[in-house]
């Protein structure tokens, strides 16, 4: 038996359209993230820091044509089942918003109080720092 929803009852949150590319819609590769303790380490000592309530973000120049991201959960934010839930709603919000992000490499660190957040609001977060800033970002 499958249910379906009341007939009053909308969702109104805002889905974002996820982005096509060539393994499917929405993929998060290899390619796609920092991988290598040099690479954070040029992100860290090149980038410019940006910072929201739960949420510290470093962008620097690429060192290919697209983003890649590069997440910092540590131990002091909670055992490794809530670690790992923020670095799932991390890597949903880069594949959701990759064309729509700055061509930089980023670094995402965690802050406290960032556990608590749900998808949509670590989207709401991000997305105002991220995508509102991405223009300036762009041309530095």
């Amino acid at each position: 038996m499958i249910l379906s929803p009341p007939p009053n009852s909308v969702d109104r949150r805002p889905t974002p359209a996820p982005t096509p590319t060539s393994k499917g819609i929405a993929s998060f590769t290899k390619a796609d993230r920092l991988r290598r303790r040099r690479d954070y380490l040029r992100v860290q000592t090149q980038g410019r820091r940006l910072h929201s309530r739960h949420f510290g973000v470093t962008l620097a120049p690429p060192e290919g044509p697209a983003p890649r991201l590069g997440l910092v959960v540590t131990r002091r934010f909670g055992k490794a089942a809530r670690r790992n839930r923020m670095k799932r709603l991390l890597r949903e919000f880069f594949r959701r918003h990759k064309a729509l992000l700055p061509p930089k490499d980023l670094v995402i660190m965690a802050k406290q109080g960032a556990e608590a957040l749900n998808y949509w609001r670590v989207a709401e977060e991000l997305g105002g720092l991220l995508l509102a800033k991405a223009p300036g970002v762009a041309h530095d």
